[in-house]
């Protein structure tokens, strides 16, 4: 965890003073700072490093053993279920036939793409940052290296999520899901994320979530048996359990206390309807994953959102609350972050190049 606690440390500390030397953003409309570009991307490579150059987390051990052994030839390519990511290796395999190329590259891209969003819209980009490594989504990038990329590729569309653009963002969406299926369900998603933040649509939805965890023996036997003939349908026999309920509270807490400063929150972050409902639509698998954990692999395509909404959250308590705020949500995470890595999953950092 040592090489992790560098990490975190290093990412914050630039993240931080990138805010601090932040210059005027004239390219949207929010009353917001452009965090200095040169001191971002000393966070940016310390997310990119630490993560491209592991040798072991997750999946990780996997995705270099087949990328070891495949030569990607041409006459195998209609038979790939994710032909986009089957495409990405081959173009790597022209290249290197180390597999650390292929763990380099997709972290690069992955934190890439979610750092220029933060950028954009985070009114405190080193919360946005900290919450990301903290909040457990750095990690599942290390394992699900696959679908983050994913989730980051879509992240990129938030833009055309504000602006309205459907076209726009299902042409997106369609190319991300040559990555991983599963980015397909952000399509459907992208009218309930139109509509107004709060509105009757959204306690329809919590309620819906809510009546499949009661009701959840009954759901999952029509999912399972609607998918049992795809490439997923080997998740009707998943059995490690539901997500924890602290994950819920933690996932929760951010909107509920949006939920409190709603009409505080849209006047001065206008846009913010569009991010609260997906970081709500994530909130809502969250629920449903305390039945079977599969099901959180869903808020993977949401938990971004909620990172920018956690940036947000500091300016709807009064001035003299906003520094206790501040410090509350670095403390609570930490201890979080804590108790995920350390006591809870034991994580252990290794890697060929990065040593102490």
């Amino acid at each position: 965890m040592t090489i992790l606690w560098m990490n975190l440390a290093i990412v914050f500390i630039f993240s931080f003073f990138a805010r601090y030397f932040a210059t005027p953003n004239s390219m949207i409309s929010l009353p917001i700072y452009r965090p200095n570009l040169l001191l971002s991307i000393g966070a940016l490579l310390s997310l990119a490093l630490v993560s491209g150059l592991r040798s072991n987390i997750g999946d990780t051990y996997f995705y270099k053993h087949a990328f070891e052994v495949n030569n990607f030839d041409w006459d195998q390519m209609s038979d790939q279920k994710n032909v986009g990511f089957w495409l990405f290796q081959k173009v790597l395999k022209n290249v290197s036939d180390d597999p650390q190329i292929l763990i380099l590259t997709a972290s690069i891209i992955t934190n890439v793409l979610i750092i220029i969003v933060f950028l954009k819209y985070s009114r405190f980009f080193e919360l946005s940052t900290y919450v990301y490594i903290t909040g457990g989504l750095y990690l599942v990038s290390m394992n699900g290296l696959r679908q983050v990329m994913t989730a980051a590729i879509i992240f990129t569309t938030t833009k055309f999520l504000i602006n309205g653009n459907w076209f726009k963002y299902t042409i997106v969406v369609l190319i991300a899901s040559t990555i991983h299926e599963s980015a397909l369900v952000l399509i459907p998603i992208y009218i309930i994320a139109r509509y107004k933040a709060w509105s009757k649509a959204t306690f329809i939805l919590l309620g819906f979530s809510v009546l499949i965890v009661i009701g959840f023996d009954k759901f999952s036997a029509v999912l399972f048996s609607t998918i049992q003939d795809t490439q997923y349908g080997h998740y009707q026999s998943f059995e490690e359990g539901g997500a924890s309920s602290l994950r819920v509270a933690v996932y929760g807490a951010p909107l509920f206390i949006a939920y409190l400063g709603r009409e505080k929150l849209r006047e001065i972050f206008p846009e913010s309807d569009y991010i609260v409902n997906m970081a709500l639509i994530g909130l809502v698998f969250m629920i449903i994953s305390t039945q079977n954990w599969i099901f959180a692999r869903f808020t993977i395509y949401f938990n971004l959102y909620q990172l920018i909404l956690l940036s947000w959250v500091v300016k709807l308590f009064r001035e003299k609350e906003q520094r206790f705020v501040y410090f509350g949500i670095i403390i609570c995470y930490f201890l979080y972050y804590y108790f995920e890595s350390v006591i809870s999953l034991n994580i252990l950092y290794k890697s060929n190049y990065l040593t102490l």
